[in-house]
Parts: C-alpha cells; sequence; structure tokens
C-alpha cells in the first residue's frame, strides 16, 4: 500500500462555500457526523464525539495545521488501532498521526476538492493496512458527505 490516500469530487458550489463547510466547526460536524466542542483555530487541538450510530464513544481529536482562505485547510489526527468499546481508549498521548489535507480548486462549475492523507508509515505495521482501509472507505463516504450537504444548503 502507498503512504497516503487521495480523494477527488467536484463539487456544484464555489470555493468560499465549500471553504465554510469545511472550516465552521458547526458544518463541519453536520457532513463529518461529529459533535465539535468550538471552532477551528490553527495550532489549537479540536475535539469533539463521533456522532455515527455504533461510534459514539470515540472521540474526535485533531491538531489544526493550516487554514488558507478557500485554498487549503489541514490538520494532523491520532491514528487508534482499536475502535470497539471494549478496547477503545481516549488516550491518544502515544498514537501515531497522520496529515489531512483539504484542497480546493476553483472550476468551470464549482469547487474541485481533494482530500489527502498521509503518514501512514508511522502506523505499527500489525495494522497499517488496516487502518489506511478503514480511512480509505472513510473517506470516500466523508466525500459523498459534503456533497450531499452542500446540495441540501446551497
Amino acid at each position: 500500500m502507498d503512504d497516503q490516500i487521495i480523494k477527488s469530487i467536484e463539487l456544484k458550489a464555489p470555493p468560499a462555500r465549500v471553504w465554510r463547510a469545511l472550516t465552521d466547526w458547526r458544518e463541519f460536524g453536520e457532513w463529518f457526523h461529529v459533535k465539535l466542542e468550538g471552532p477551528f483555530a490553527v495550532g489549537q487541538v479540536s475535539r469533539g464525539h463521533i456522532t455515527h450510530p455504533g461510534f459514539e464513544h470515540v472521540v474526535w481529536e485533531a491538531l489544526i495545521e493550516k487554514m488558507e482562505s478557500e485554498r487549503l485547510f489541514s490538520y494532523t489526527w491520532a491514528q487508534i488501532e482499536f475502535h470497539d468499546k471494549e478496547r477503545y481508549s481516549p488516550d491518544y498521548s502515544q498514537a501515531p498521526r497522520t496529515l489531512v489535507e483539504f484542497h480546493l480548486e476553483k472550476t468551470a462549475s464549482g469547487t474541485l476538492l481533494t482530500v489527502t492523507e498521509s503518514g501512514f508509515a508511522s502506523v505499527p505495521a500489525g495494522w497499517r493496512e488496516r487502518a489506511q482501509r478503514g480511512n480509505e472507505g472513510g473517506w470516500a463516504q466523508q466525500m459523498k458527505n459534503i456533497e450531499g450537504y452542500l446540495a441540501e444548503r446551497a
């Protein structure tokens, strides 16, 4: 497996609208299915709880890296081995981290959104492939989520 995941989608919304859906913590929470505690700020940790059924016990935590208006939003987040209630731990202090980057590019009919997650080489070999495969499917779903969210709230 490669060290990164790349997903792209052309959204029928201008970059300013896509940017707001990505960086307004309330809007991000709606389509990403996470109840965040507060706004995103560069250099700060953002936390919340996943709201996707069956994963409500999982804490979402990310360190906001960059917010370059209508161009790039990025954060690092912890990769955890277990998401099931019995083995899950919300202590991410020793967890390997990957970098998530949302790139926006204006197109004739809206915005090309490309999500890249990289750094899987830092995940222990015993569960790296499982983590990457899970995130690959997760990003495919999140691209559908933001597309649907923006279509409903144009």
